[in-house]
C-alpha cells in the first residue's frame, strides 16, 4: 500500500531550484534502503520512449520527474500550451479560479515568485541622461548617500561628476577670498589636478557639519600667563598674537605649538598685521606697533627684524597694510604716517585729525580713518592729501569699515553713519543701538554691527534697513566676524556664540564660558579664540588661554594617522637598535672597560659641548 498518495503531495513553498537538492537526497537514501513511496524514477527504457517535447520539458525541470508521472507531465505541458493560447481576459479568469483553490502556503509561494517580478528599477529602465536629470532634483546630500546604497547601478549613477557639481552650486560651495586672514582660502577647483566635485562636496559638507556640531580643539594654556591680548591674525601656517607684555607670540597653526617669540618692543603691542604666505609668494612680512611709538617690520617666516620705523610721538594705536611694501599707521599723536616698509622709509605724514586716531581701513590707494575728534577722513595714500572730512557724529569714533564705495563709522553716540567715498556726503544714519558701536564688518551690501548694549545688528545697505537684530550678550560685544553662512561673536560676559547669519538664530555656544574674551578670528576650516579664564588650581588667579578649532576633521584624521605611523617607525627603529646592541657581546674585559670608558667620554663631551 502506498504511504504517500498523489493527492497528499502539495506544491512546495519555495522555488523548484531550491527543492531539487532535497529530492536528490531522498533518492540517494532510497537507493540504500527500501523506499516507502511507490513513485520511483522511470527506467532508461521508459525515458527513451518519451516524446521529444516531453523530454525537454522534464529536462528543464529535472526535479519534476520525482513528483509527477508521465501522464501528469503531459497534462501540465498541455495546460501550459492551452493557457498561452487564451486571451488576456481568459487568462485572468483562469488565474482567478486557480488562486481561489490555493491554501495559505501555496499563496505564500506564489507571492515569493510574483513580488520580485513586479519590482522595476525605474532609473535603470530610463536613458542615462534622463536618470541623471531626475537625480539632479535631489538637494539633500543625505538622500543621495542613501540612494547610492540601493544598488550597484544607482551607486555608479551617483558617481557622475555633473550631479555633484550641481549640488556644489546649490549649496554655494565655491572659492571664497578672506581679506581678514590674508589670502585665498581655497584654490579654484578646476585648477586642481585630479579634482573631483564629489570629493570636494563631501569635504565641504563635512566641514559645515563640524561647524554646527563642534570640531577638533587644541588648547594652549601655558603660552601667555596673565597678559592681555591686543591683536590676532592667522593663516594656514602661523598664528600671530600681540600682547601688552611687549611680546609677539608666534604659533604653528597645524599643531598649536609655539614657534618663537618676537621681542624688541619696549611697550605693549597694540596693533599688527602680516601679508604674504600664498603659493606664489611664500614670504610673510609682519608689521607691529605699540606703546613704545615704534613701528617694527619683521620677516615672519624666520623671525628676523628688518626695520624699526620711528616718527610717532605717542602710542601707535592702529595700522593697516596695503601690500608687502606699503603700510599706514595711526597714533594717539593725532597723525597718520605712510611708510615704505620694503626700504624702511617714511613716505607721507597725514595731518588733519585733532585727537587720537582710533581706527583705519584701506581699499586700493585710499585709506579711511576714524578719530576721537568725532570725524572720519578719507585720504589718498599716493599723495598724502585728505580727500574728504566726514562729519556728523557727536562723539568719538571707535570703528570704521571701507570698501572703496562706502565709508561706515561706529561711534560712542550709538549711531552708525554711511558716507559716499566719492562725494563725502552722509548717505544714511543707522539707528538702533543704545550704546557705543565698537564693532563693524562690511561685506558687499551686508553690514554687521556690535555694540556695548550686547546686541548684534545685520543691515542691508541697499535699503539701509536692519534685517536681523540679536540680543547676543549680557555685556559689550568685544569681537565680531561673519561670512556668508555664519557669524561668531564674543562679549565681556565671557560667552562666545555661533549664529546663522541668514536667520539670525543661535547655532550653539562656541566654547566654554570665560571671564573675558580678548580676540576671535576664523576662516573656512579653523577658528582661533583668545580668552582669559580662572585657573582651576587657584580661582583667584586668571590666565590667558588660546583655543584652536579645526573643522576639517578629515585632515585631522590624516595628521593623526601620520603621527601614529611616525611614532611606530621610531619605536621599530629603537627596537632594532636595541637588538643590534644586544647581539654584539664583549670579547674581553679590557674591551668592555674600553667601551664603557668611550661611552662615558662621549656622554661627558656631549654634556660639556655648548
Amino acid at each position: 500500500m502506498d504511504v504517500c498518495r498523489p493527492e497528499d503531495i502539495s506544491p512546495p513553498a519555495t522555488p523548484p531550484s531550491l527543492f531539487s537538492s532535497v529530492v536528490t537526497n531522498n533518492v540517494t537514501t532510497a537507493s540504500s534502503s527500501s523506499s516507502i513511496c511507490s513513485k520511483k524514477p522511470l527506467s532508461s527504457h521508459q525515458q527513451q520512449q518519451r516524446p521529444t517535447s516531453h523530454r525537454q520539458f522534464s529536462e528543464n525541470n529535472p526535479a519534476l520527474a520525482y513528483i509527477f508521472d508521465e501522464e501528469q507531465l503531459d497534462h501540465i505541458r498541455h495546460l501550459k500550451s492551452s493557457f498561452q493560447q487564451l486571451t488576456p481576459q481568459q487568462k485572468q479568469f483562469l488565474l482567478y479560479e486557480i488562486i481561489n483553490c490555493c491554501d495559505s502556503s501555496q499563496l505564500t509561494y506564489l507571492n515569493s515568485l510574483i513580488a520580485p517580478r513586479l519590482k522595476i528599477d525605474f532609473l535603470k529602465e530610463l536613458p542615462i541622461e534622463v536618470s541623471l536629470h531626475v537625480l539632479s532634483f535631489i538637494d539633500d546630500p543625505k538622500t543621495l548617500a542613501r540612494a547610492a546604497c540601493v544598488s550597484t547601478f544607482w551607486n555608479s549613477l551617483l558617481r557622475d561628476e555633473a550631479t555633484w557639481k550641481s549640488l556644489c552650486m546649490k549649496h554655494q560651495y565655491r572659492r571664497r577670498n578672506s581679506s581678514i586672514c590674508g589670502g585665498e582660502l581655497l584654490d579654484p577647483p578646476t585648477q586642481r589636478l585630479n579634482f573631483s566635485y564629489r570629493e570636494y562636496f563631501k569635504r565641504k559638507y563635512n566641514i559645515a557639519s563640524a561647524w554646527v556640531h563642534g570640531g577638533d580643539v587644541k588648547v594652549v594654556e601655558d603660552g601667555f600667563g596673565e597678559e592681555l591680548v591686543t591683536s590676532l591674525q592667522f593663516d594656514e601656517k602661523f598664528i600671530v598674537v600681540g600682547c601688552d607684555n611687549h611680546r609677539i607670540e608666534v604659533f604653528d597653526t597645524q599643531t598649536a605649538r609655539k614657534v618663537r617669540t618676537l621681542e624688541g618692543h619696549d611697550g605693549g603691542v597694540w596693533a599688527l598685521q602680516f601679508k604674504g604666505g600664498e603659493k606664489h609668494d611664500p614670504e610673510r612680512v609682519l608689521v607691529s606697533g605699540g606703546c613704545d611709538r615704534d613701528v617694527r617690520v619683521w620677516d615672519l617666516n624666520s623671525g628676523e627684524l628688518r626695520h624699526v620705523l620711528r616718527g610717532h610721538t605717542s602710542t601707535v594705536r592702529c595700522l593697516k597694510m596695503k601690500d608687502k611694501r606699503t603700510v599706514v599707521t595711526g597714533s594717539r599723536d593725532n597723525t597718520m604716517r605712510v611708510w615704505d616698509i620694503e626700504r624702511g622709509v617714511l613716505l607721507h605724514v597725514l595731518l588733519g585729525h585733532q585727537q587720537s586716531v582710533r581706527c583705519l581701513d584701506i581699499c586700493g590707494n585710499m585709506v579711511a580713518s576714524g578719530s576721537y575728534d568725532h570725524t572720519a577722513r578719507l585720504w589718498d595714500m599716493r599723495t598724502g592729501r585728505c580727500l574728504h572730512v566726514l562729519v556728523g557724529h557727536i562723539s568719538q569714533i571707535y570703528a570704521i569699515a571701507f570698501d572703496g564705495q562706502k565709508v561706515v563709522t561706529g561711534s560712542l553716540d550709538s549711531q552708525i553713519r554711511v558716507y559716499s567715498a566719492s562725494t563725502g556726503q552722509c548717505l544714511a544714519t543707522l539707528q538702533g543701538h543704545t550704546s557705543l558701536v565698537g564693532q563693524l564688518q562690511l561685506n558687499g551690501n551686508t553690514l554687521v554691527s556690535g555694540g556695548s548694549d550686547g546686541c548684534l545688528r545685520v543691515w542691508d545697505l541697499q535699503s539701509y534697513e536692519c534685517t536681523q537684530q540679536v540680543s547676543a550678550h549680557d555685556n559689550s560685544v568685544t569681537c565680531l566676524q561673519f561670512d556668508d553662512r555664519r557669524m561668531v561673536s564674543a562679549g565681556n560676559d565671557g560667552r562666545i556664540k555661533l549664529w546663522d547669519i541668514r536667520q539670525g538664530r543661535l547655532i550653539r555656544n562656541f566654547s566654554k564660558p570665560a571671564k573675558t574674551v580678548w580676540k576671535i578670528q576664523f576662516n573656512d576650516t579653523r577658528a582661533v579664540v583668545l580668552m582669559q579664564r580662572r585657573r582651576a588650581d587657584n580661582p583667584d588667579q586668571n590666565r590667558t588661554v588660546m583655543e584652536v578649532h579645526n573643522f576639517d576633521l578629515e585632515q585631522v584624521h590624516h595628521q593623526r594617522r601620520r603621527q601614529q605611523l611616525s611614532l611606530q617607525k621610531q619605536q621599530l627603529q629603537q627596537q632594532h637598535n636595541n637588538n643590534n646592541n644586544e647581539a654584539v657581546p664583549p670579547t674581553s674585559s679590557s674591551s668592555a672597560s674600553f667601551s664603557s670608558l668611550s661611552s662615558s667620554s662621549v656622554t661627558m663631551m656631549d654634556t660639556d659641548e655648548p
